[in-house]
């Protein structure tokens, strides 16, 4: 992936590529956002054999989804008693609305910087 913008702009860059970038997230985050659409609400354990990872790796996936904002988990009850953890993707209309606006106040961030520029580079 490119390192600097002037880099990102002659890049061929994918949507994916975009999103690790904006939302601060790997490949494998991508992987299980992906699954968790097509398959809808997984456990951690289902998830993990489905990307053919262990369950530990693909809990921290979904650590890191769920901090993204991109998951959340709803508890199940089982009949017998106790519960158990199904994990469920928000929209892609949605993550695309987070998107616009992560790179909204990182616009209007780097626009007060450039205001400030010739000031502080003295």
């Amino acid at each position: 992936m490119a390192s600097s913008i002037p880099e990102m702009l002659r890049a061929e860059c994918k949507c994916e590529d975009m999103a690790k970038c904006v939302l601060g997230l790997k490949e494998l985050d991508i992987s299980t956002y992906k699954v968790l659409l097509e398959k809808g609400p997984l456990t951690a354990e289902r998830l993990g054999e489905l990307l053919q990872r262990e369950r530990s790796t693909a809990y921290r996936s979904l650590q890191n989804l769920i901090s993204a904002g991109l998951v959340y988990r709803e508890t199940r009850s089982i009949a017998v008693g106790g519960y158990f953890y199904e994990y469920v993707a928000i929209e892609p209309s949605q993550v695309k609305e987070m998107i616009r606006r992560t790179i909204g106040q990182w616009y209007k961030k780097m626009n007060q910087l450039i205001d400030n520029f010739d000031k502080e580079i003295i």
